[in-house]
């Protein structure tokens, strides 16, 4: 066979046929891109405008974000940047200063997180290495045939082939596929990053809540068993009184009843402490132990009065899982000129140098040399349509991700105030709580006396030492309440991966596209559906 007519070009030949070659190729692929580019896909200056790619380049969406807090007049909140780093340490607990390092050192999700962004890594490598020739290999071979006599060849009738050398495929990037794959992979390896921090950020969230949940129970335990006390001397009084004639059977069943009833509350705290306690020891990757004995007492961890949140905008900066989806919106946006790659025609090489001969023993001889490279161009033309719908899909898949996006920042709006009105509100819960549990305790230690005396029944002093253990637990509850509300506004505002990823693999806040609360943003149309 003709090697011209092939296609074929020996390495030995004139430059100017295999240059002629791709010529020709170029022109082939050139006159397929204008019919194209009337169908809704790249035009040719577009695709040069990209940096010879098709597909659009990414543009961020735009973020509905609020000018301000709701609360932002409220003296406790201050416009200042949030605090980024190591907000736990507001409490001044060396406890859970403890605790927090032990789980960043330990916890087994953090490190599953790091895992993902490692395999990541490698896949957007693999990406990188198809901008090569996608596959290379070293061969050696050895056939033996054997030919007819009845057809006229001009070949012999028996022969051998030894060869050994190397071969490669190259398929050409010259609409960007692999380019936009890696753009992708980047964006890939971008989100799993921030992946990484959205899960630290919720694991110093869930450490500290489950601290503050410890130590709220621990202080619910303190104030039942102060009730179990007081109403244990109730009961004597009562029974004391009833012995001596000075009181009714009825005094003597309410305060028992009263006893039982408060003491019947001290179980389940208990087994709320342990719970809380074994929720720890998960968090910082150890099994469960009876950590809650092991710790000294301390009270619930004290919250500020005041709390920095910075302005909404910060948000699209600050929180992890918020920056993740926009990296997920820009490795749709790539996927758009992957897919858009497959309209137009494929332009690769295949090659192979080496050394050839009919007899081993001149394998290696002077005129052994071979070599051949193998221009080619392929074009899936009878598709049936499904490149074209599938660009419809990815472009689809785009509008998700965007759409995803910007609820993302909605959500994360939502629950700052969320958890700074519960800041808010909780405060002032608990200053009233405080003052019904001073006017409760000495309401019952002037009803005590009044019993004492005679000059009260005993169902005052049941109503007034229920009122009072109600209240203390409600109290107990309500401090609780104030830590947690604040780990929940910090955890809300993105706060605390900073403290440990700044400089170490985690991206820098990028800037953000942000558009007026009262402003309907849409993403754009896709433009190649029709």
């Amino acid at each position: 066979m003709d090697g011209d007519s092939a296609g074929i070009g020996s390495l030995a030949r004139p430059k100017g046929t295999l240059l002629a070659s791709f010529r020709d190729l170029f022109l082939v692929a050139l006159a397929a891109v204008l019919p194209l580019s009337a169908c809704g896909c790249s035009s040719p200056r577009q695709w040069w405008a990209n940096g010879l790619k098709v597909g659009p380049n990414y543009a961020r969406p735009r973020a509905p974000v609020a000018p301000s807090w709701v609360d932002a007049g409220d003296p406790r909140v201050k416009s200042e940047p949030a605090q980024d780093c190591a907000w736990w340490l507001v409490f001044n607990d060396p406890h859970l200063n403890g605790f927090v390092d032990t789980a960043y050192r330990q916890n087994l999700d953090l490190r599953a997180a790091g895992t993902r962004i490692i395999e990541a890594r490698a896949q957007r490598n693999i990406a990188v290495g198809n901008l090569f020739p996608q596959s290379q290999s070293a061969l050696a071979a050895y056939a033996h045939a054997q030919i007819t006599k009845n057809i006229a060849l001009p070949l012999p009738n028996v022969f051998n082939v030894w060869a050994t050398g190397f071969n490669a495929s190259w398929e050409l990037d010259f609409w960007g596929r692999y380019r936009r794959s890696v753009e992708s992979a980047n964006a890939t390896l971008d989100a799993s990053v921030e992946s990484y921090g959205e899960t630290l950020v919720m694991l110093l969230s869930e450490v500290a809540t489950s601290y503050v949940q410890m130590r709220a129970f621990e202080q619910r335990l303190v104030y039942a068993r102060q009730n179990v006390e007081i109403q244990s001397g109730s009961l004597r009084l009562a029974e004391q009184r009833f012995r001596n004639g000075l009181a009714t059977e009825l005094d003597v069943r309410q305060a028992r009843t009263s006893l039982a009833q408060t003491e019947s509350t001290i179980p389940p705290l208990e087994a709320g402490r342990r719970q809380a306690a074994n929720s720890l020891c998960v968090l910082m990757g150890m099994p469960v132990n009876d950590l809650a004995n092991q710790l000294p007492s301390a009270p619930i961890p004290i919250a500020p009065p005041e709390v920095a949140v910075g302005i909404p905008a910060d948000l699209l900066r600050r929180r992890p899982d918020v920056r993740q989806a926009e990296r997920q919106v820009a490795a749709q946006s790539a996927q758009i000129g992957v897919a858009e790659a497959d309209l137009y025609p494929r332009l690769s090489l295949n090659g192979f140098v080496g050394v050839a001969s009919n007899d081993i023993r001149d394998l290696f001889a002077r005129g052994s040399f071979t070599g051949f490279v193998i221009p080619n161009l392929q074009w899936n033309v009878l598709n049936y349509g499904r490149i074209a719908n599938n660009i419809v899909a990815q472009d689809a898949r785009l509008q998700t991700v965007a759409l995803e996006y910007q609820q993302a920042a909605l959500n994360a709006g939502r629950e700052v105030e969320d958890a700074l009105v519960r800041f808010l509100q909780s405060q002032q819960q608990a200053a009233r709580l405080a003052e019904s549990v001073q006017e409760a305790r000495r309401s019952v230690e002037l009803v005590l006396m009044q019993f004492e005396a005679g000059v009260t029944d005993f169902n005052r002093v049941f109503n007034t030492q229920t009122v009072l253990v109600s209240q203390q637990d409600q109290l107990a509850v309500t401090r609780g309440d104030i830590a947690t509300n604040l780990i929940e506004v910090y955890r809300a505002l993105g706060g605390g991966w900073h403290c440990f990823c700044h400089g170490c693999g985690m991206p820098c806040a990028r800037e953000v596209a942000v558009s007026p609360p009262t402003q309907a943003e849409e993403v754009p149309a896709p433009s190649h559906a029709k």
